[in-house]
């Protein structure tokens, strides 16, 4: 697969994971469509279309997918990143279009494929999902099991422990422990329930989920004296929502 472009390595990988082959509905072969095997649902559309329908200031025609992002903080996140628009050709609120120019990571790319043939399954195979306001919460991290900020040096986005009734499209605020001990992260969840099997006598992990760096503050401004005295946090032991003060003040 080294020489192949990306937009046949996505057909590959739709082949291999889901079974799945491209059906050519339209007479001249614009557009690759391809399906649920129960309901019959699109769950992607791969078609070459001129860049500035895109987001580009070329005309120069390029490879793109369609694909179904149903949560709506999820879809303006994605929509505000580099080679992710709202769809083209389809209901901008339920799709985007992902370039397949370069331009989104591969590995993105394959992560997108996943979601939107999630969103499109029959019922009976969904997750059971939380309507709910998105929320905030603060989160402890131990550097003396995981360093975050080496973590967050190397990719803006890093898998984390699932924390329990954390949603996607939360804010999550880490809180690094000794010898730091302040709130240096603002991060949005961008993935949950990623599976996951890890156990030792300090730690045990049954799922993930993804979180993406939204901001960094300096280790004087969030300390736990502050967090004590300012907002009346006492203690950070799992995942706890923040205050409207803190909160104010956070996001400041």
């Amino acid at each position: 697969m080294k020489n192949k472009s990306l937009k046949n390595k996505v057909f590959d990988y739709i082949n291999e994971k889901y079974l799945v082959s491209p059906e050519y509905p339209w007479e001249d072969n614009t557009g690759a469509v391809f399906r649920q095997k129960e309901n019959r649902k699109w769950f992607a559309l791969v078609m070459d279309v001129g860049g500035s329908k895109v987001g580009l200031d070329s005309d120069e025609v390029i490879p793109c997918i369609n694909l179904k992002i149903d949560d709506p903080v999820f879809h303006d996140l994605l929509t505000k990143q580099k080679g992710i628009v709202p769809a083209y050709h389809m209901n901008k609120r339920h799709w985007i279009t992902v370039r397949l120019n370069g331009d989104v990571p591969e590995k993105n790319v394959y992560d997108l494929i996943d979601a939107s043939f999630e969103a499109t399954a029959p019922r009976r195979r969904k997750a059971k999902v939380v309507m709910r306001e998105a929320k905030e919460w603060i989160i402890p991290s131990n550097p003396k099991y995981y360093d975050v900020i080496a973590a967050f040096k190397a990719s803006d986005t890093i898998d984390w422990k699932q924390g329990r009734g954390i949603l996607r499209g939360d804010t999550v605020f880490l809180y690094v422990g000794a010898p730091i001990s302040a709130i240096l992260y603002k991060c949005r969840v961008l993935e949950t329930d990623i599976p996951y099997d890890y156990s030792d006598k300090n730690l045990t992990i049954t799922a993930l989920m993804k979180i993406k760096l939204l901001k960094q503050y300096e280790p004087d401004e969030f300390t736990f004296e502050r967090l004590n005295d300012e907002f009346k946090i006492f203690a950070i032991r799992g995942p706890r929502g923040t205050t409207s003060s803190l909160s104010a003040a956070l996001n400041d």
